[in-house]
């Protein structure tokens, strides 16, 4: 090849390079916001009263391990599990990645209140009133778990859900029911519908907190499908992953605080699993200790359900996960000693997907975080904006924000809970901003 050609085939190719790629990777990386000094204050609304509330910054991505190791799933070797029943599924696709004894019929005790918290998030507003009513707080077997709530107590559908979903709570459970339906038979009837569309087939609920009752029954398969609804649901899954919540006093108690029963969820505890999203724990004399557990790692997410089992219920959740995360490494190609996962340079974070290519110029979920990678492939922290003048603050972690206030020089910003700056709009804690997005004082 002459000279010449070899310099037009060169220029061929680069053309052909810049042309591939899509328009939105010429997003500019820009100041916290035009006309800015670049100093900015992140705040969560809710945490205290409109702007002006602080929170402190989280540190960056050191928070998530470095490398991690892929396995391919020929190597992968199944679970020794011990419980009677159990499944682990991709919560993305629906896939069973492992079953025993799956399509069983067993109690499910309390994890039976992940169905209650799916629907009472789809059907009724957080700032709703619970009043509970006599039936609701004395219906309950000897020795279930409750709040100490009495008839003509009250409180917030949310308060109620951390309540139900913490705690566990079994006349919490009853009042949100007879609140959606009017009463507990109702609201069983609804659980049954909205099963069946879940694609469950040996599943049937006769009450809204798993209380036992020889009719109430399902399967780790149909448990899998309604829980990856309902991790799907932003409000479940921000309960279901919170350790710590304090309820407002009530007739004959004080305000008090509920921790998370699910072992896993908290980082302090040795069962700690990280990547988890969240789950609930469930225990009946019948039903034994039943589990279910999301988590994600990587972008992949999995759903993993234990049932009847004889306190090996923890153990047996990360065999599961464990099981999983190698199966759909495997599945995306990776040989075993290849490495992926988050790498830093200097002070600039950077994330190596499983095919082993640098993320950029496109948005990722890791760990159930939502990060964005700039063109050359850098995590993307401060504001940016998108096509149709859309703009996304991301904290100093990386971490997309959501329901938060921004203070670029002295203005007040607001990001939604889908992440996007909200304009010529009230926030949900009752201010204005204007159509720039500027809080109206």
């Amino acid at each position: 090849m002459t000279k010449k050609s070899h310099r037009l085939w060169s220029l061929a190719i680069s053309f052909s390079i810049i042309a591939s790629i899509p328009a939105y990777g010429n997003i500019p990386v820009v100041q916290p916001f035009p006309g800015s000094t670049g100093q900015t204050t992140e705040h969560a609304a809710g945490t205290a009263t409109g702007p002006g509330a602080s929170l402190t910054n989280q540190n960056p991505a050191e928070t998530s391990s470095q490398t991690k190791e892929g396995s391919g799933a020929a190597d992968v070797a199944q679970p020794d599990i011990l419980s009677e029943g159990a499944v682990v599924l991709d919560a993305s696709t629906g896939e069973v990645l492992y079953g025993k004894n799956a399509e069983t019929r067993y109690y499910p005790a309390s994890i039976t209140k992940l169905m209650t918290a799916l629907l009472v998030a789809e059907k009724a507003n957080l700032s709703d009133t619970v009043t509970y009513s006599k039936t609701a707080t004395t219906n309950l077997e000897s020795g279930a778990v409750t709040l100490g709530l009495v008839e003509g107590d009250t409180l917030t559908v949310e308060q109620s859900l951390y309540g139900l979903m913490l705690k566990s709570a079994n006349e919490v459970a009853n009042g949100l029911a007879e609140h959606v339906s009017g009463s507990v038979s109702a609201f069983s009837a609804l659980m049954n519908a909205r099963a069946k569309e879940l694609g469950c087939t040996n599943t049937n609920f006769v009450n809204p907190n798993g209380l036992n009752n020889s009719s109430h029954y399902t399967t780790p398969h149909d448990m899998a499908l309604i829980a990856r609804a309902a991790f799907q649901n932003d409000t479940v899954r921000k309960v279901a992953s919170t350790v710590r919540y304090q309820i407002p006093a009530t007739k004959k108690a004080g305000a008090r605080t509920v921790t998370m029963g699910h072992k896993m969820i908290n980082s302090s505890d040795s069962r700690y699993y990280p990547g988890v999203i969240g789950g609930k724990t469930g225990y009946t004399s019948l039903a034994g200790n039943t589990l279910v557990t999301c988590a994600e790692k990587n972008g992949v997410r999995l759903v993993a359900v234990v049932m009847k089992s004889k306190s090996t219920h923890y153990s047996d959740t990360k065999a599961l996960l464990d099981y999983g995360f190698a199966v759909k490494t495997g599945g995306n190609g990776i040989s075993a000693n290849a490495s992926y996962g988050w790498e830093k340079n200097g002070l600039k974070w950077y994330y190596k997907k499983q095919d082993g290519r640098k993320a950029g110029n496109e948005w990722l979920k890791v760990d159930g975080i939502d990060y964005y990678f700039d063109s050359d492939g850098t995590m993307a922290t401060g504001w940016r904006e998108f096509p149709g003048n859309v703009w996304y603050y991301f904290r100093s972690s990386g971490a997309m924000a959501r329901n938060y206030w921004v203070e670029s020089s002295g203005k007040w910003y607001y990001m939604g809970g889908d992440g996007k700056m909200l304009k010529d709009a009230a926030t949900p804690d009752g201010y204005q901003v204007d159509a720039a997005g500027v809080w109206i004082q």
